[in-house]
């Protein structure tokens, strides 16, 4: 996604002002006149407003129909008031999004991508900015389209540069629950794929970075070990598949970090056998250096103490 970014010089611009953005067309039909309402032409063929008033019930359902505002249309309809009472302009949003977007295509492409995380304060390549394609639904990386920007800042429930980063906190609160993870964990390897080229499966080498940055906040024991292993590749790994994602974080959950409840006779994907049995013998090579180093120590301090011996003769 381009140079990394960490700074920005005005972290809480943001388009629009929120103070300032009003609904156009709020006006009352009726007015109000001599202690009375104006009588319009109600459902009954214009009455005289005697007739109306010797009956209490026309009398309320025509009034009801005269107070009954105008439904919304055209730019009205854009701004939208979100649950508790929580104003999200859909105006501000999309004036966001063309401050941003490419100027062919209908999208925030790789460099309007750049300069949206500039003005967030947050590196491309950040655990926060892969929370928000998440939450965005993004489907390819380095690219956000007009619906999911759009409906992406509804979800979060924010319309401003400002807004979005305030959501933050809360977004990896969320990321943080077992299901939402889960959740985020399988869309990182969809949103890893090539969708234009038909990629079926990712990179080992993006699989990696993905791996690194989708456990950002939580670092299963066994995963510098797993990634270690992908990095010499002894296999000759070129791609992971959906299937081996997925279950690696099943391998997390279940597997102890001393792998001696692992079995290769359950049903985990062949790498997982290949990396157990190269974890293992890893392990075994590094007590048996251990081993010789400790005993080279042993020998240094029983010669300096024959030594020491001598020399008090």
């Amino acid at each position: 996604m381009g140079q990394c970014v960490t700074k920005c010089k005005n972290p809480s611009s943001s388009l629009g002002s929120k103070s300032g953005d009003k609904e156009p067309g709020g006006k009352a039909q009726g007015k109000k006149g001599g202690g009375g309402h104006k009588e319009e032409p109600g459902p009954m063929g214009g009455k005289a407003s005697s007739d109306l008033l010797a009956n209490g019930t026309k009398k309320m359902e025509v009034t009801a129909d005269t107070l009954q505002p105008p439904a919304p249309s055209g730019d009205t309809r854009k701004e939208e008031l979100l649950s508790n009472g929580e104003e999200c302009s859909l105006l501000r949003i999309e004036e966001l999004f063309r401050n941003y977007k490419d100027e062919q295509d209908d999208a925030i492409l790789e460099e309007g991508m750049e300069r949206f995380c500039i003005d967030l304060c947050v590196d491309p390549a950040e655990f926060r900015v892969l929370v928000l394609a998440w939450k965005f639904q993004a489907a390819t990386m380095c690219k956000f389209t007009r619906k999911e920007f759009v409906e992406g800042c509804k979800a979060i429930k924010a319309d401003s540069l400002e807004g979005i980063h305030t959501r933050f906190p809360c977004l990896l609160l969320e990321a943080q629950s077992e299901e939402k993870f889960k959740d985020l964990y399988r869309f990182t390897f969809q949103f890893g794929l090539d969708s234009e080229e038909g990629q079926r499966s990712l990179h080992r080498d993006i699989a990696i970075a993905l791996w690194r940055l989708v456990f950002t906040q939580n670092m299963p024991s066994i995963l510098e070990q797993w990634l270690d292993f992908l990095t010499e590749n002894p296999s000759g790994v070129k791609g992971i598949s959906r299937d081996t994602w997925n279950m690696f974080l099943n391998f997390t959950q279940v597997i102890g970090p001393d792998l001696s409840n692992y079995s290769e006779d359950e049903a985990w994907p062949s790498l997982f056998d290949t990396f157990v049995e190269w974890e293992m013998e890893r392990r075994k090579k590094e007590e048996e250096q251990e081993e010789i180093k400790r005993r080279g120590t042993e020998s240094c301090s029983t010669e300096n103490l024959a030594a020491q011996a001598l020399e008090g003769r």
